[in-house]
């Protein structure tokens, strides 16, 4: 095999007028090996196998049976060829195939690999793209679960981007955490850009649900959906996702409660996002300073959808809800209760899981660590413990207590009733198993009775 230097010198010496013969001397080489080089049948750096290919036999099937089925399973297409002979390795088998290019393109299934993508222009105050991010091992203490759920909003056109943290990503949340970013970026664009989660159209007909579309009207809004299988049409959210994953999720410390992670991350994002530099009209600038030109809508008030969660009653008669306390009444320590309230609204309510209200309080701001307590559920509370206290002195310990008369008597007939049953069991005579009976009749029968 000749090295690309040796290919090129050859080249040159062959236009010099140099003979075959010569060439190989000069360059060390056989003089066949020259003038394929020469003539173009070799390739300078590819080294021609020095034995056969072991799937050359088998290509013309294998070709018509990725043209019948172009997704079958590479192993079940190696199980076939060995039944036919095939008598190399897995991997051999499948390098062949992708040498070779045997399995067909298919559209459908590649649509953003291996094409050229457009550049999509993104005019100031045009969309925010959102997405969830779901981000692994959260701290214990959170109870989330093995996933905490992040909704990331993301400028397109000046690169800014906000997330806050959900308990969940059903639609009340994901209503709640809309207006929460949007408060963050500073308004609303013209436009929302989503994939197709279900919270917000069907994701196999991809139309609008209906009760996301009251959402989407209220704030004044165009709903645009990607493509499926289209995620390059929402880069811009993708990328602020990998950023909070890998430059911030990864760092939290595991003592951080949920108020002072959400905390952590706006810092973030003012501190490190805000701050990247960017390029406009022959200058510099960042993210921030494009941000504070995009001219974005004022947010109304907030969709008053109703946010569900379920919460277990402290033994202090009290239920944690976004860094409060609010009390309940007392007797239901370790029962799970259902904490609800209507985005707006200056209250919220303590139910069963059944729905029974148990308790209506003044919410107070997330993260706040007030404890919200009535006067009616302190009093039952105190009365309930002051009930279960008792006055009387306590029993005396060191103090002689022979069993009683009636302990005696159960004693006594314990006793005859083991000596009973201890003399039925010397009574009794001895069974003694002779197998050889049992054999001796086997033997004499010649079928079963």
């Amino acid at each position: 095999m000749l090295t690309q230097e040796d290919d090129v010198d050859a080249h040159a010496l062959d236009r010099q007028g140099w003979t075959i013969s010569a060439i190989a001397r000069h360059l060390g080489h056989d003089r066949k090996t020259i003038r394929d080089y020469l003539s173009g049948a070799r390739v300078a750096g590819e080294r021609v196998a020095s034995t056969e290919d072991p799937l050359a036999p088998f290509v013309a099937y294998l070709g018509q049976r990725l043209a019948d089925d172009p997704h079958v399973w590479a192993t079940t297409l190696f199980d076939e060829a060995v039944g036919l002979g095939f008598d190399r390795s897995y991997p051999t088998f499948t390098r062949g195939l992708r040498t070779r290019r045997l399995r067909p393109h298919c559209e459908p299934c590649r649509a953003s690999v291996g094409r050229d993508h457009a550049v999509i222009e993104h005019p100031p105050g045009e969309e925010v793209q959102w997405d969830w991010v779901e981000l692994p091992d959260p701290p214990a203490h959170w109870n989330a679960g093995a996933q905490a759920h992040l909704l990331v909003g993301a400028l397109p056109c000046s690169g800014k981007w906000r997330g806050v943290l959900a308990e969940s990503e059903d639609q009340a949340h994901l209503t709640e955490a809309l207006h929460a970013v949007s408060a963050r970026l500073g308004g609303l664009p013209r436009r929302w850009r989503f994939d197709r989660m279900a919270t917000v159209a069907s994701p196999n007909t991809g139309r609008i649900t209906a009760t996301f579309a009251a959402v989407a009207k209220h704030y004044s809004v165009h709903v645009d959906l990607c493509p499926p299988r289209h995620g390059n049409r929402k880069g811009t959210v993708e990328k602020a996702n990998h950023s909070a994953a890998q430059r911030w999720w990864r760092i939290l410390p595991d003592d951080a409660t949920v108020e002072q992670a959400q905390a952590s991350l706006d810092g973030f994002c003012v501190r490190v996002g805000d701050s990247r530099v960017r390029a406009r009209d022959g200058g510099r600038t960042t993210v921030g300073a494009l941000a504070e030109l995009e001219p974005l809508a004022g947010l109304p008030p907030a969709f008053p959808a109703t946010v569900r969660a379920e919460r277990i009653v402290s033994a202090q008669a009290l239920v944690s809800f976004r860094g409060n306390s609010y009390s309940v009444p007392p007797g239901l320590a370790g029962a799970r209760v259902a904490v609800s309230c209507r985005l707006g609204s200056q209250t919220l309510d303590i139910a069963t899981v059944t729905g029974t209200v148990l308790a209506r309080h003044r919410r107070v701001p997330d993260g706040a660590g007030v404890m919200i307590r009535d006067t009616v559920h302190v009093t039952a509370l105190e009365t309930a413990v002051l009930a279960a206290f008792d006055t009387a002195k306590p029993c005396a310990r060191k103090v002689r207590r022979p069993p009683s008369p009636a302990a005696l008597n159960q004693a006594q007939h314990l006793a005859q009733h083991l000596e009973l049953g201890r003399r039925l069991h010397q009574d009794a005579p001895d069974v003694v198993v002779d197998l050889a009976r049992y054999a001796a009749i086997a033997r004499t029968r010649k079928v079963a009775p």
